[in-house]
């Protein structure tokens, strides 16, 4: 790559795998690695290590145009994906002229934020909200595209044009017995026709009494643990409906509460509800015939959702993830021969301390860990009394380097 007193390559210039000096943040500031068959593309802060491709600081203004100079084998615009983490929203300007294919950007706002992303080319945008900074409000691209946004919704809004499809993933608590979550206002979001909500299935339950905020629906998909899903009656003019990796489906409308549906999917969902659908789906099928997809399938026990989704380390890379699970199951095993609070301690000590040697454990590895005591605290045991949360963390804080 040229200085900046020397002519840029034209577009499309590299298409070949190979190390490049760029002008990310100021004159041959970075060196771009790019790998064969690699089309996504990492920039952030330091802290994220490994995770980023590139490091800039979180303020850092970025000439966003250097990689107009790159293109796939086949000639289209490289990266193909482009993750964000960073206050510079200049990406925006950028994709007026050159597309955008998916963008995902974890804004780290020092102050509330207007974005202008009207004449923007994006097919795909995901923005991720932290729950500290500024607020980010969005003015939406005109064309085509689909939004999805995750983490706390409280800090964002948008106007404008609606996207094609809208996906929300708030930031849920761990605790599934926890008071059900509301979402905030979204203002003219509530507009969309095609709307996902996303949710872990062993979280806090989201409510879908936001639902009556959107009027428009016509297909709805939902991934995770919901209540009041009574109140989905309300929507009698879905026409696509869609259930994932959901445990509690007792109060479900019967299918014939819409209609209009043309399309419908139950996919791991809890086994009473799941068979009760395969029933419904059939006889539904005998008065009007399905025109798109319609199935129910992997139906699961009670049981099958502790096992995978019942401890923290389902995200983890795999090595970690082996190790952590076995340091749990020799505190849990511990844990139910206790007689006294000392014997407690010792379990949930020697778990915590399992984890100081490991590399990798950063913040949101250490919550997931403190996540695990407050769950074997709250496990089998002789005692008598109960383990109060409060006791585990401090057990936890007192020997942890992490």
């Amino acid at each position: 790559m040229p200085n900046d007193n020397q002519a840029r390559p034209t577009a499309g210039s590299f298409r070949e795998a190979g190390r490049y000096p760029i002008d990310l943040t100021g004159p041959r500031s970075h060196t771009l690695v790019i790998q064969p068959g690699v089309g996504s593309l990492s920039i952030g802060p330091s802290q994220l290590g490994k995770k980023a491709d590139l490091h800039v600081a979180p303020d850092a203004l970025i000439d966003w145009t250097v990689f107009d100079a790159f293109a796939t084998p086949a000639g289209s615009p490289w990266p193909r994906f482009l993750h964000y983490t960073g206050s510079d929203a200049g990406f925006f300007d950028w994709a007026q002229k050159r597309p955008i294919e998916e963008m995902t950007w974890a804004p780290i706002l020092f102050a509330d934020t207007v974005a202008d992303a009207r004449q923007s080319n994006l097919h795909g945008l995901h923005i991720k909200l932290d729950p500290s900074g500024g607020r980010l409000s969005l003015k939406l691209p005109k064309r085509h595209f689909r939004l999805s946004v995750s983490g706390d919704l409280s800090r964002f809004s948008a106007t404008g044009d609606m996207p094609s499809s809208l996906t929300l993933a708030p930031r849920t608590s761990r605790r599934k017995n926890d008071t059900s979550y509301l979402l905030p206002d979204l203002g003219e979001l509530h507009q969309v026709t095609s709307l996902t909500l996303r949710n872990a299935p062993l979280r806090q339950p989201i409510s879908l009494e936001c639902l009556n905020r959107f009027p428009n629906l016509n297909s709805l998909s939902l991934w995770g643990n919901f209540c009041d899903m009574d109140l989905l009656a309300r929507h009698a003019r879905l026409t696509n409906l869609e259930l994932r990796f959901m445990p509690d489906l007792g109060d479900l409308p019967p299918l014939n509460t819409w209609p209009l549906l043309d399309r419908f999917i139950a996919y791991n969902v809890e086994e009473i509800a799941g068979k009760r659908l395969k029933q419904q789906m059939k006889t539904r099928d005998k008065t009007r015939a399905w025109t798109d997809h319609a199935s129910v399938s992997q139906l699961r026990k009670p049981e099958w959702w502790t096992t995978v989704f019942g401890r923290p380390f389902s995200s983890w890379p795999k090595r970690l993830a082996k190790l952590a699970n076995e340091a749990y199951n020799i505190a849990q095993a511990n844990l139910a021969q206790a007689r006294s609070m000392a014997d407690a301690e010792a379990a949930i000590t020697a778990f915590t301390v399992r984890f100081n040697t490991l590399k990798g454990i950063e913040t949101t590895e250490r919550e997931d860990i403190g996540e695990a005591v407050w769950q074997l605290s709250q496990s089998d045991h002789l005692i008598g009394q109960p383990i109060t949360e409060q006791m585990a963390q401090r057990w936890f804080d007192a020997v942890r380097d992490y």
